[in-house]
């Protein structure tokens, strides 16, 4: 077999869509200096950077996992592009945080239950859905428990994960999709709703 380091990026794609996973680790190392100082250039925040940096290589593991890459020969544009929508999402969402004008809604926004204190019924609903979640997290398998753990409640950046558990950046963000796809299957399995609408 070829050596990977000597495989075009195209090469690569296919060859961790069949299942090698350095692959992707070349592809990361190749890109990844390129794809971050242009998502830093445009955010001037590091943390922030480093959050879409990561956003961004998750979303092209999925699409390359779900047999949805198609622009051949075009891997660096396309993974500017994810990383540009992200940044786009980014502003967007920042600006939503922002701004709440009670203009835009035909509804009083002020009396609106989003809005007010939980009632008794909906912190119920809450706690419910804490419970309910810290159960799907306890049946998730070590490592992907561990990663999700780090993620969400340390609130440690992938690379962070991937230097404490000694496992490449491509590892620890496989773990936290698969940790997120069977907490999401179980979920379903069980009826479980985890959403207060």
């Amino acid at each position: 077999m070829k050596d990977l380091k000597l495989m075009s990026d195209e090469e690569l794609v296919v060859t961790y869509a069949q299942g090698n996973n350095s692959a992707f680790d070349i592809l990361l190392n190749r890109h990844q200096s390129n794809v971050y100082s242009y998502i830093y250039f445009i955010v001037r925040n590091r943390e922030q950077a480093e959050d879409i940096f990561q956003e961004t290589f998750v979303k092209a593991i999925t699409t390359i996992k779900q047999g949805r890459y198609t622009e051949n020969g075009k891997f660096r544009a396309w993974i500017n592009r994810i990383a540009h929508n992200l940044i786009i999402d980014n502003y967007r969402q920042e600006k939503n945080e922002q701004t709440i004008s009670n203009d835009e809604y035909e509804v009083d926004l002020f009396n609106n239950h989003k809005f007010s204190d939980g009632t008794v019924e909906d912190e119920m609903i809450k706690s419910q859905i804490l419970t309910d979640v810290k159960k799907l997290i306890d049946h998730l398998p070590e490592n992907q428990k561990e990663v999700l753990l780090m993620r969400y409640y340390r609130d440690l950046s992938f690379k962070e994960i991937a230097d404490i558990t000694g496992v490449s950046i491509n590892t620890a963000l496989g773990r936290m999709r698969y940790a997120i796809l069977n907490m999401r299957r179980t979920a379903e399995e069980k009826n479980m709703i985890l959403t207060m609408d």
